[in-house]
């Protein structure tokens, strides 16, 4: 499958211009199996994402994009969020308890909302967005860099708050799922590929 796995919806995200309705049409126009929704430090689209994928036939995943101490963590897999700025290693800690995931969100990003090098130090990250599209070339680059030092799985996402960006970078995950448990169970176990849709520029990061 390819998922676009870092979306945010304007019901909780202030600064996005998209209904999930327009979001779902548009992620089916460009040739994508499913999108994810995280929204800044929310999951209370869970129940209208849970109906609107029934009734559309197309799988949608509610996450969270929560603001660490440290910067951007997009985590899937858990029923609540914590304390609001929490340490990373806090987040990622009470995130694995219950069985869930985190991807570092666009690490090197210039305005400080990424973990940057503190990659280095957190443990239990499970991967890092290589292709984030709210980040620069060279933003991008520095994060599959680090992503290969470490071992991380690779990541890509649009970071979308409009339609335009939706799947400008998506990941391909092998397998077939439609909830949140079988999307975490399939990033621990599979192959995690960042890939490019088509009518976007592709990235040369080797």
């Amino acid at each position: 499958m390819i998922i676009d796995t870092h979306m945010h919806e304007r019901t909780f995200s202030g600064d996005s211009k998209m209904n999930l309705l327009q979001m779902v049409a548009e992620a089916k126009r460009k040739g994508l199996d499913g999108i994810c929704i995280t929204d800044h430090d929310k999951m209370g689209l869970g129940r209208y994402a849970a109906k609107v994928s029934k009734e559309q036939d197309f799988p949608i995943f509610v996450g969270t994009e929560y603001l660490s101490c440290e910067g951007d963590i997009v985590a899937f897999g858990i029923d609540h969020l914590p304390e609001l700025h929490l340490p990373a290693q806090e987040f990622i800690d009470f995130v694995t308890e219950q069985g869930g995931v985190c991807i570092s969100a666009h690490p090197y990003r210039s305005n400080s909302r990424g973990l940057g090098d503190e990659l280095y130090r957190v443990k239990n990250l499970i991967g890092v967005e290589v292709f984030n599209g709210s980040a620069t070339e060279e933003e991008n680059r520095k994060a599959w860099e680090t992503c290969r030092k470490l071992g991380l799985k690779p990541f890509g996402a649009s970071d979308c708050h409009t339609l335009a960006h939706l799947g400008r970078y998506a990941t391909e995950i092998p397998g077939s799922f439609t909830t949140v448990e079988e999307l975490v169970k399939a990033i621990k176990t599979q192959e995690c590929t960042p890939v490019v849709l088509s009518g976007y520029k592709p990235l040369t990061l080797d």
